[in-house]
């Protein structure tokens, strides 16, 4: 399988990556990689460094059409500029970093059954250990998202809350 990742810059300023494989073969990565990930991608963002929008075409998987994903809102800009400064994105695993991390942003939005898995504080956000392991190991769906109930799958019985407390470490 193809490593790299075909870069060009557009016209209009754009960056437009081509991506050998569809999202849902892209590869795990280490939670540890992950948390440095998501302290990167804030400090980006704190930084205001919101970077050009990005264009992401991921080869076609069966019958299905390529997935197309444009990265245009200034936050998730900030933050995948970020990345690509620290792991880069012209590389399968930078790549999954970033759409890892957007992805957990997402589904921490929209699935209230993980609310016990993390805190937001005026100091930062916490997320538990168990988590960043759950989302640095499930695949992404063929939208680069995270299905919900495979995520709910890798975590613990126990929610946090109930077992203690959640890691001591903040992150802002």
């Amino acid at each position: 399988m193809p490593r790299s990742i075909s870069v060009a810059h557009t016209a209009t300023g754009a960056i437009a990556y081509l991506v050998p494989v569809p999202p849902e073969r892209l590869p795990a990565v280490s939670p540890g990689d992950l948390l440095r990930a998501w302290n990167v991608a804030r400090h980006g963002a704190v930084e205001r460094r919101w970077g050009a929008p990005r264009f992401l075409r991921f080869a076609q998987q069966g019958e299905r059409e390529p997935t197309e994903i444009a990265i245009a809102d200034p936050d998730a800009g900030a933050w995948t500029e970020a990345i690509d400064r620290v792991f880069g994105l012209e590389n399968l695993m930078g790549l999954s970093l970033c759409l890892r991390l957007l992805a957990l942003i997402e589904v921490l939005t929209r699935a209230a059954r993980l609310e016990p898995f993390f805190d937001v504080t005026p100091a930062g956000v916490d997320l538990h250990p168990s988590l960043l392991a759950a989302a640095a190991a499930s695949p992404l769906d063929p939208a680069a998202r995270f299905d919900e109930a495979v995520l709910m799958e890798r975590l613990p019985f126990r929610v946090p809350h109930e077992a203690g407390a959640l890691s001591p470490t903040r992150h802002p």
